[in-house]
This record gives structure tokens, sequence and C-alpha cells, in this order.
């Protein structure tokens, strides 16, 4: 049977053995080279001067400081680009509309600016010398330099991956099960919850991980705002720049391999989700199919 099924792919592929092998390794060299010696690396270089050096770096008062930055920045930006992201797919892919092209441009707009771009215009708008600069300063409120203008550039950078990866299933799946689910009276939170929510759950939870992992490790327009203020503004990938622009290698790599342990887990926590998808899918496609009732007549 197995041979049968290399015959078939052999067949419609039209590829012989030998150029599979090559493009195999070919895969797997670019792999090894740009992936998994780049991450060696740093892992190398990190504890290059041993466990003590590489614990009291991730210790220091500013790595904490930048650590815990990142972290609270994620934890708002990605449940708001969750919100937003499900919305904006329901919209797009559930309803026809004027605009409808537009808001879906919209929603790809960060993919095609540049993050440095991106946090030049928080800083046209909110800085010192911006439009709304000196009204915030007269209301003692600080946007850019600070905490808030850190997680609105994160979030403009992070918020298309959610809807992105929504759209798509939601228009293959359309709109008929949540309009057999309204004819039986159910009501739109009802709907949500027990009709669309089951049925794009992986996709939300694909989008949900890239968005984390984009949130944590956003440089470009971060670096814009931010002012680079040690302890106060900087997030771990500022904190790497800093500390290898100061020659503290290790440091650097410390932090830099704590970035890198967060992505893994990431990385893993997306596998799991994708392994257990398949599973639950082969295991309804193994059921039986239901036989019909015998009338007792």
């Amino acid at each position: 049977m197995s041979g049968a099924n290399l015959t078939v792919r052999r067949i419609d592929t039209g590829e012989s053995p030998w150029v599979r092998r090559l493009l195999i390794g070919a895969a797997l060299a670019f792999l090894l080279l740009f992936l998994v010696l780049p991450l060696a690396a740093v892992f190398t270089e990190a504890l290059r001067k041993g466990w003590d050096a590489y614990w009291q770096a991730l210790q220091e008062p500013d790595a904490w400081a930048a650590i815990r930055l990142t972290l609270v920045t994620a934890a708002i930006a990605v449940p708001l680009n969750l919100v937003f992201g499900v919305a904006a797919a329901w919209c797009i892919a559930k309803y026809e509309f004027r605009g409808k092209a537009f808001l879906t441009t919209l929603v790809d707009l960060p993919f095609s600016v540049s993050p440095v771009v991106a946090g030049l215009i928080y800083v046209l708008v909110f800085g010192a010398q911006g439009w709304l600069g000196p009204w915030l300063q007269a209301h003692d409120i600080k946007i850019v330099f600070a905490v808030p203008g850190i997680v609105l550039a994160t979030i403009f950078v992070t918020f298309p991956f959610i809807a992105r990866e929504l759209i798509p299933l939601m228009q293959a799946q359309g709109n008929e099960e949540e309009q057999a689910a309204i004819v039986l009276g159910a009501t739109g939170w009802q709907t949500f919850w027990h009709v669309t929510l089951p049925n794009i759950k992986w996709g939300l939870v694909y989008g949900v991980i890239l968005c984390n992992a984009r949130a944590m490790g956003e440089f470009g327009a971060v670096s814009v705002v931010s002012g680079h203020i040690r302890g106060q503004t900087n997030t771990m990938p500022l904190h790497v720049e800093i500390l290898y622009n100061e020659y503290q290698s290790v440091a650097a790599f410390a932090v830099a391999s704590l970035l890198a342990l967060l992505a893994l887990v990431t990385l893993a926590i997306k596998t799991a989700a994708e392994w257990k998808h398949k599973r639950q899918m082969a295991a309804l496609a193994q059921l039986p199919p239901e036989r019909p009732q015998e009338s007792k007549t």
C-alpha cells in the first residue's frame, strides 16, 4: 500500500528521488547555517565566562527592568490585538460593505511600513514638537519616551497578526453555521461563543503566538519612541543593543539568550497546538458515520 502511495506521489510531482534528496539537503543546510548555528553561538557566548557571569548579567537591575517592561508591553498589546483581530476578521469575513477593501488594506499597513517609520509617526504626533505635544505637556501627560509610547508602537506593529490569521479561515468557513444558530434563537454572543469560536480557535491560537513573539522581539519602532532610558524605557532588545555597544558581550548575549529561550518556548507551544489539532482532526476523520435509527414500528 505504501509503495502504491509512493508511486502516485512520484507521478504527481514528476521528480526523481535524487532531486528530493537535493532539495531536502539544501533546506537542512540553510536551516543549519542561518538558524541553528547563530542560535548556538548566542548560548555559547552567553555562557563563555560560566554560569556565575550569566546569572549576574540577568540579575542586574537594568536587565530586570528591561525584562519586566518587555513582559508588561506584551501583556498589554496582545490582548488588545486579540480583541481588534477578532472584530476586524469578523467584520471583513462575514459582512459586505463599502470600504471593505480599504479596511483590509489598513489591516495590512504595518506589514508594508517600516517599524522605524511607525515610531517616527508617533514622535510626530505625541512628541514635544508634535501635533499634540504642547497639549500633552500642559497636562503633564507623557507618551513618547515613556511606557505608553512603547505600548502604542508595539500595538501598531503587531495588530495585523491575529486578524490576518483569522480572515482567510473565517472566509473559508462561510456564514451558514452562524445563520443557522441565529434562526434557532441564539443571541449574538451565544453564536460567537458556541459556533464561531470553536471553529477559529486554532487559528486564534496561532495568531496570538505570533503576535506575542513579535511584541517581545520588536526593536525598530520601540527604539524610536523609547528614548533609551536605562532602567525605565529599555525593553530587552534595546538593552541587548546598549550592552553590546558598551562591549559587555557576555551580558548582552545573556539577555539575548533569554529572548531566544522565549522564542523557543513560543515555537514549542505553537508546535504542541498544531500537533493536538492534527490529532483531533485525525480522530474525527476515523469516526464511523452515524447510522440512521431504525423505526420500531
